[in-house]
């Protein structure tokens, strides 16, 4: 069940069949998976930060792979060995596509990289004790997010190749970070109830959650530095 197929009604309305012990391994891989994928990415910027020459020449075609990558990862997420190889492929390629909008920011103040981390590690947080903590039932919420993100990608397209506005993008990434906190307690709260049976897939619906939050809130603070 990945960010991009998922069956809303399902995920509301069925949990999985999992014993206590059973559930509780599912976690626990599911997360060292998503700390892999951070590690991952981390390699990537640090190549990608050692040949920026390259990566913004091929950024385009990076892009396109990376997009590639997580379609694929759809199609071969039951597939051992495999599904592990496109994983770790996409989490390492999306650290090196990353590199641009860091360079972008370190250029105008080196310091907002370590305050969009610090800022999506505390979301993360605290989006992730809510899902444990609360009562209500998440799952509800799938749907409304599903089509949010669609309505803000299209924005987000139409202002790269048309509008190419600042103040729009800044208000885009605004309403990414609010879209994807959310998305961080329904899949925490999905994960823990067992609404997962793939801990590759439930891990890189964690991480893109992440990836969208840290890069949206390197726009909206490279946007408003007045360095």
């Amino acid at each position: 069940m990945g960010i991009y197929d998922r069956n809303y009604a399902r995920d509301a309305e069925v949990q999985y069949s999992y014993s206590d012990t059973v559930l509780v391994n599912f976690v626990k891989t599911t997360y060292k998976f998503f700390a892999g994928s951070l590690l991952l990415a981390f390699i990537g910027v640090l190549v990608g930060w050692q040949n920026p020459q390259y990566v913004m020449e091929y950024r385009i075609p990076l892009f396109i792979l990376e997009i590639a990558l997580i379609f694929a990862l759809g199609f071969v997420q039951n597939k051992p060995g495999i599904n592990l190889a496109v994983f770790a492929s996409f989490a390492f390629i999306s650290g090196v596509t990353l590199v641009p909008l860091l360079a972008f920011v370190a250029v105008r103040n080196p310091a907002i990289i370590a305050q969009a981390l610090a800022m999506t590690t505390i979301i993360f947080g605290i989006m992730s004790l809510y899902a444990l903590k609360t009562k209500r039932d998440l799952g509800n919420m799938g749907v409304a997010l599903f089509w949010s993100a669609v309505v803000i990608c299209v924005f987000a397209l139409l202002n790269a190749f048309v509008f190419k506005s600042p103040t729009l993008q800044f208000a885009i990434a605004s309403v990414v970070v609010v879209i994807f906190s959310l998305y961080i307690a329904y899949d925490t709260q999905n994960i823990v109830r067992g609404r997962y049976d793939n801990p590759i897939m439930a891990a890189i619906a964690l991480y893109l959650d992440v990836l969208n939050i840290f890069t949206a809130l390197l726009q909206i603070l490279g946007l408003s530095s007045r360095d």
